[in-house]
Protein backbone atom coordinates (compact mmCIF):
# COMPACT_ATOMS: atom_id res chain seq x y z
CA UNK A 1 0.00 0.00 0.00
CA UNK A 2 2.84 2.38 0.81
CA UNK A 3 5.08 1.35 -2.08
CA UNK A 4 5.12 3.41 -5.26
CA UNK A 5 2.67 2.16 -7.89
CA UNK A 6 4.85 3.58 -10.67
CA UNK A 7 7.36 1.50 -12.58
CA UNK A 8 10.14 2.85 -14.79
CA UNK A 9 7.47 4.10 -17.21
CA UNK A 10 4.03 5.22 -16.09
CA UNK A 11 1.21 3.14 -17.54
CA UNK A 12 -2.37 4.27 -18.04
CA UNK A 13 -3.65 1.94 -15.28
CA UNK A 14 -1.12 3.32 -12.81
CA UNK A 15 -1.99 6.92 -13.65
CA UNK A 16 -5.74 6.40 -13.37
CA UNK A 17 -5.29 4.59 -10.04
CA UNK A 18 -3.38 7.63 -8.78
CA UNK A 19 -6.08 9.95 -10.15
CA UNK A 20 -8.93 8.08 -8.44
CA UNK A 21 -7.13 7.99 -5.07
CA UNK A 22 -6.14 11.67 -5.27
CA UNK A 23 -9.59 12.90 -6.28
CA UNK A 24 -11.53 10.79 -3.77
CA UNK A 25 -9.27 11.70 -0.87
CA UNK A 26 -9.28 15.33 -2.07
CA UNK A 27 -13.08 15.44 -1.97
CA UNK A 28 -13.08 14.04 1.58
CA UNK A 29 -10.40 16.58 2.53
CA UNK A 30 -12.48 19.46 1.11
CA UNK A 31 -15.47 18.22 3.12
CA UNK A 32 -13.38 18.19 6.31
CA UNK A 33 -12.13 21.73 5.69
CA UNK A 34 -15.71 22.97 5.22
CA UNK A 35 -16.29 22.46 8.96
CA UNK A 36 -13.65 25.08 9.79
CA UNK A 37 -13.35 27.49 6.86
CA UNK A 38 -16.15 29.84 5.85
CA UNK A 39 -15.79 30.16 2.10
CA UNK A 40 -17.67 29.69 -1.14
CA UNK A 41 -18.17 26.07 -2.20
CA UNK A 42 -15.87 26.62 -5.18
CA UNK A 43 -12.96 27.00 -2.77
CA UNK A 44 -13.55 23.48 -1.42
CA UNK A 45 -13.93 22.11 -4.95
CA UNK A 46 -10.52 23.57 -5.80
CA UNK A 47 -8.99 22.14 -2.60
CA UNK A 48 -10.35 18.74 -3.57
CA UNK A 49 -8.76 18.93 -7.04
CA UNK A 50 -5.36 20.36 -6.05
CA UNK A 51 -3.84 16.99 -4.97
CA UNK A 52 -4.70 15.49 -8.35
CA UNK A 53 -3.43 18.56 -10.23
CA UNK A 54 -0.11 18.63 -8.36
CA UNK A 55 0.19 14.84 -8.66
CA UNK A 56 -0.32 15.03 -12.42
CA UNK A 57 2.35 17.71 -12.77
CA UNK A 58 4.84 15.72 -10.67
CA UNK A 59 4.08 12.58 -12.68
CA UNK A 60 4.76 14.07 -16.08
CA UNK A 61 7.67 16.41 -15.29
CA UNK A 62 9.60 13.79 -13.32
CA UNK A 63 13.14 13.72 -14.66
CA UNK A 64 12.64 16.71 -16.97
CA UNK A 65 14.29 19.84 -15.58
CA UNK A 66 13.05 22.03 -18.41
CA UNK A 67 9.43 20.97 -17.99
CA UNK A 68 9.67 21.42 -14.23
CA UNK A 69 10.95 24.99 -14.60
CA UNK A 70 8.21 25.79 -17.12
CA UNK A 71 5.44 24.46 -14.89
CA UNK A 72 6.93 26.26 -11.88
CA UNK A 73 6.79 29.56 -13.76
CA UNK A 74 3.20 28.91 -14.82
CA UNK A 75 2.09 28.20 -11.24
CA UNK A 76 3.95 31.30 -10.01
CA UNK A 77 1.84 33.47 -12.32
CA UNK A 78 -1.33 32.29 -10.57
CA UNK A 79 -0.26 34.17 -7.43
CA UNK A 80 -0.70 37.50 -9.20
CA UNK A 81 -4.19 36.58 -10.41
CA UNK A 82 -5.61 35.69 -7.00
CA UNK A 83 -6.37 37.72 -3.90
CA UNK A 84 -4.72 36.90 -0.61
CA UNK A 85 -6.93 34.64 1.50
CA UNK A 86 -7.20 34.06 5.22
CA UNK A 87 -4.66 32.01 7.15
CA UNK A 88 -7.08 29.04 7.19
CA UNK A 89 -7.55 29.15 3.41
CA UNK A 90 -3.81 29.41 2.74
CA UNK A 91 -3.11 26.48 5.07
CA UNK A 92 -5.78 24.37 3.34
CA UNK A 93 -4.23 25.05 -0.07
CA UNK A 94 -0.67 24.31 1.12
CA UNK A 95 -1.74 21.01 2.70
CA UNK A 96 -3.46 19.97 -0.53
CA UNK A 97 -0.39 20.91 -2.58
CA UNK A 98 1.95 19.08 -0.22
CA UNK A 99 -0.13 15.91 -0.40
CA UNK A 100 -0.05 16.09 -4.20
CA UNK A 101 3.69 15.40 -4.25
CA UNK A 102 3.50 11.78 -2.97
CA UNK A 103 0.53 11.18 -5.26
CA UNK A 104 2.63 12.34 -8.20
CA UNK A 105 5.48 10.03 -7.21
CA UNK A 106 3.14 7.04 -7.03
CA UNK A 107 2.96 6.78 -3.23
CA UNK A 108 -0.84 6.96 -3.10
CA UNK A 109 -1.02 5.44 0.39
CA UNK A 110 1.20 8.17 1.81
CA UNK A 111 -0.74 10.78 -0.12
CA UNK A 112 -4.07 9.68 1.36
CA UNK A 113 -2.66 9.48 4.90
CA UNK A 114 -0.96 12.89 4.65
CA UNK A 115 -3.97 14.63 3.12
CA UNK A 116 -6.67 13.27 5.43
CA UNK A 117 -4.38 13.10 8.47
CA UNK A 118 -3.36 16.76 8.11
CA UNK A 119 -7.00 17.70 7.55
CA UNK A 120 -8.05 16.04 10.81
CA UNK A 121 -5.05 17.52 12.65
CA UNK A 122 -5.91 20.97 11.32
CA UNK A 123 -9.48 20.67 12.63
CA UNK A 124 -8.30 19.35 16.00
CA UNK A 125 -5.77 22.15 16.53
CA UNK A 126 -8.31 24.76 15.44
CA UNK A 127 -10.75 23.54 18.09
CA UNK A 128 -8.24 23.76 20.95
CA UNK A 129 -8.21 26.99 22.99
CA UNK A 130 -4.43 27.00 23.46
CA UNK A 131 -3.76 29.90 21.10
CA UNK A 132 -6.70 32.16 22.01
CA UNK A 133 -5.73 35.53 23.45
CA UNK A 134 -8.46 37.48 25.19
CA UNK A 135 -6.65 40.77 24.61
CA UNK A 136 -6.73 40.23 20.86
CA UNK A 137 -10.42 39.35 20.93
CA UNK A 138 -11.19 42.69 22.62
CA UNK A 139 -9.48 44.72 19.89
CA UNK A 140 -11.59 46.31 17.17
CA UNK A 141 -10.80 48.08 13.93
CA UNK A 142 -12.72 51.36 13.71
CA UNK A 143 -13.04 53.01 10.31
CA UNK A 144 -14.55 56.48 10.17
CA UNK A 145 -15.19 58.49 7.00
CA UNK A 146 -15.00 62.26 7.47
CA UNK A 147 -15.41 65.21 5.10
CA UNK A 148 -12.25 66.96 3.98
CA UNK A 149 -13.35 70.11 5.81
CA UNK A 150 -13.21 68.38 9.22
CA UNK A 151 -9.89 68.69 11.12
CA UNK A 152 -9.83 65.01 12.04
CA UNK A 153 -6.71 64.99 14.25
CA UNK A 154 -8.56 65.97 17.44
CA UNK A 155 -12.20 65.76 16.38
CA UNK A 156 -12.98 62.51 18.20
CA UNK A 157 -10.63 62.77 21.18
CA UNK A 158 -13.37 63.50 23.74
CA UNK A 159 -15.57 60.66 22.44
CA UNK A 160 -12.66 58.22 22.55
CA UNK A 161 -11.85 59.27 26.12
CA UNK A 162 -15.40 58.45 27.28
CA UNK A 163 -15.86 55.09 25.59
CA UNK A 164 -12.45 53.58 24.87
CA UNK A 165 -9.61 52.10 26.87
CA UNK A 166 -7.20 52.97 24.07
CA UNK A 167 -7.31 54.24 20.48
CA UNK A 168 -4.28 53.82 18.23
CA UNK A 169 -4.35 55.52 14.79
CA UNK A 170 -3.60 52.97 12.05
CA UNK A 171 -3.75 55.12 8.94
CA UNK A 172 -5.55 57.68 6.81
CA UNK A 173 -6.85 57.14 3.29
CA UNK A 174 -8.59 59.47 0.87
CA UNK A 175 -11.87 58.34 -0.66
CA UNK A 176 -14.71 59.76 -2.73
CA UNK A 177 -12.34 61.24 -5.36
CA UNK A 178 -10.38 62.96 -2.60
CA UNK A 179 -13.42 64.73 -1.11
CA UNK A 180 -13.35 62.62 2.08
CA UNK A 181 -10.89 60.88 4.39
CA UNK A 182 -11.18 57.38 5.85
CA UNK A 183 -9.56 57.12 9.28
CA UNK A 184 -8.57 53.78 10.82
CA UNK A 185 -8.09 53.17 14.55
CA UNK A 186 -7.18 50.15 16.62
CA UNK A 187 -9.42 50.41 19.67
CA UNK A 188 -10.58 48.66 22.84
CA UNK A 189 -14.01 49.43 24.29
CA UNK A 190 -14.38 50.13 28.00
CA UNK A 191 -17.84 48.55 27.93
CA UNK A 192 -18.93 46.59 24.84
CA UNK A 193 -22.56 47.36 25.71
CA UNK A 194 -21.91 51.04 24.87
CA UNK A 195 -21.04 50.23 21.26
CA UNK A 196 -24.20 51.74 19.76
CA UNK A 197 -23.96 54.93 21.82
CA UNK A 198 -20.30 55.22 20.80
CA UNK A 199 -21.15 54.92 17.09
CA UNK A 200 -24.07 57.36 17.41
CA UNK A 201 -21.83 60.05 18.86
CA UNK A 202 -19.30 59.60 16.08
CA UNK A 203 -22.11 59.86 13.51
CA UNK A 204 -23.10 63.26 14.85
CA UNK A 205 -19.49 64.41 14.54
CA UNK A 206 -18.68 63.10 11.04
CA UNK A 207 -21.89 64.21 9.35
CA UNK A 208 -23.50 60.75 9.37
CA UNK A 209 -20.94 59.38 6.92
CA UNK A 210 -19.85 55.73 6.82
CA UNK A 211 -18.59 54.08 10.02
CA UNK A 212 -17.48 50.47 10.43
CA UNK A 213 -16.41 48.56 13.53
CA UNK A 214 -14.80 45.16 12.86
CA UNK A 215 -12.79 42.51 14.76
CA UNK A 216 -9.19 43.65 14.41
CA UNK A 217 -7.76 40.14 14.04
CA UNK A 218 -9.93 39.46 10.97
CA UNK A 219 -9.74 42.90 9.37
CA UNK A 220 -6.21 43.96 10.27
CA UNK A 221 -4.69 42.53 7.07
CA UNK A 222 -6.92 44.84 5.00
CA UNK A 223 -5.27 48.00 6.29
Amino acid sequence: MFDSIYSSSVTANQFFLMAVCAILSGVVYGWLMSFRIRAHRRFFVVCGLIPFIVGTVITFVSGSIGAGVAFGGAFALIRFRSAQGSADEMAAVFIAMGAGVPFGMGYVGYGVVILLGMGCLFLALSALPFFDHKALQEERLLRVTVPESLPYADSFRDIFARYLKCAEPCGVKTTGMGSMFRLSYRIKMKNPADEKAFIDEIRTRNGNLEISLLPYVEAGNEL
